[in-house]
């Protein structure tokens, strides 16, 4: 029996895509990628409804590495989707031997993303990977050039597909077909073509062109504001956030809370200033509940240091020049 190793991102294409070569007898392994900017969570809900094996792996540095000079350049946003998808195909690879595979597979659909699924993006990728001839795509094979594991029989060319283009009518009618009911929304698999989290990102490399993945992770939390200085502030919306910052706090990173009043966790992010202290907590003051026009009590803390401000709280309205 053939063996494939697919990338499952846990989205429909990928699962159509090892549950078609399932039913051709071929024994499909999963492989999913751990970046700041995805996860395996949607992964490991696919995995387990096709019950199949998956193997997970933290492809942070090298992805890291890869964003900052995409030899394919970035989509809308700042997903550099060719890249990346040549990235994990060649990371794939890598493992063809010690899990005894045949070949790879993806869920990609010809012409369903205008940047990352034409045939010359999908050519680049499988340049760049290093595995060209040895990566299908089940679900457009029929649309794209024989590849080894056809030609050699290990997969039946006849029974593969066909579907091209945005629709998903034809995805949601084989889902149907093959008894596959939870599965997510198309959008939402990667920060990094999040419009927000893009603008976020691009603004913190102009600051640090080099910045502490520390950094990159709180770009996914609260508001965020950047004074005259290098420092952020990164306010908690809500309890979660308000816990997810404090647990990700530095020693060197300022802290402000309203006393009194209930009001956000605001963390001051890259060595904040002496003269940076007063608008931190004009700020916090600006977000808690505490009255408008009153003067509120706001404690600071930096390290071992805690110390108090009384500040103004004024209208949210007149920090939105510096909201990120």
């Amino acid at each position: 029996m053939a063996r494939a190793l697919g990338l499952l991102s846990g989205g429909l294409d990928s699962m159509l895509a090892a549950r078609l070569l399932s039913d051709l007898s071929i024994e499909v392994l999963g492989l999913s990628f751990v970046t700041p900017f995805f996860g395996p969570d949607k992964a490991r809900k696919a995995a387990k409804q096709l019950q199949i094996p998956l193997t997970i792996i933290d492809l942070t540095t090298l992805h890291w590495a890869m964003l900052k000079n995409p030899r394919h350049g970035f989509g809308k946003n700042l997903n550099p989707c060719i890249d990346c998808h040549a990235l994990m195909l060649q990371e794939a690879g890598k493992l063809l031997g010690p899990l005894d595979a045949d070949f790879l597979f993806t869920g990609e659909v010809l012409g369903q993303r205008p940047f990352s699924q034409t045939k010359p993006s999908l050519r680049a990728v499988e340049k760049t990977s290093g595995y060209v001839d040895l990566i299908l795509r089940p679900l457009s094979a029929l649309l794209l050039p024989e590849t080894r594991p056809e030609r050699e029989g290990l997969v039946d060319r006849s029974r593969l597909l066909d579907i091209s283009g945005r629709s998903r009518k034809r995805q949601m009618a084989l889902a149907e077909q093959y008894g596959l009911k939870d599965y997510p929304n198309p959008a939402g698999g990667c920060l990094l073509t999040d419009p927000l989290f893009s603008r976020r990102l691009k603004e913190l490399w102009q600051h640090a062109p080099d910045p502490d993945l520390r950094e990159v992770a709180l770009l996914k939390v609260g508001r965020h504001f950047r004074l005259a200085s290098r420092c952020k502030v990164v306010i908690g919306r809500n309890q979660k956030e308000n816990e997810l910052l404090e647990d990700r706090a530095a020693p060197e990173d300022g802290k402000a809370r309203t006393l009194g009043f209930p009001g956000p966790l605001a963390l001051a992010v890259g060595r904040p200033e002496p003269g940076d202290w007063e608008q931190v907590a004009r700020l916090t003051a600006a977000y808690s509940d505490g009255p408008t026009g009153q003067p509120l009590a706001v404690q600071l803390t930096q390290g071992d240091r805690v110390w108090n401000l009384q500040v103004p709280k004024m209208p949210k309205e007149v920090f939105q020049p510096w909201m990120l």
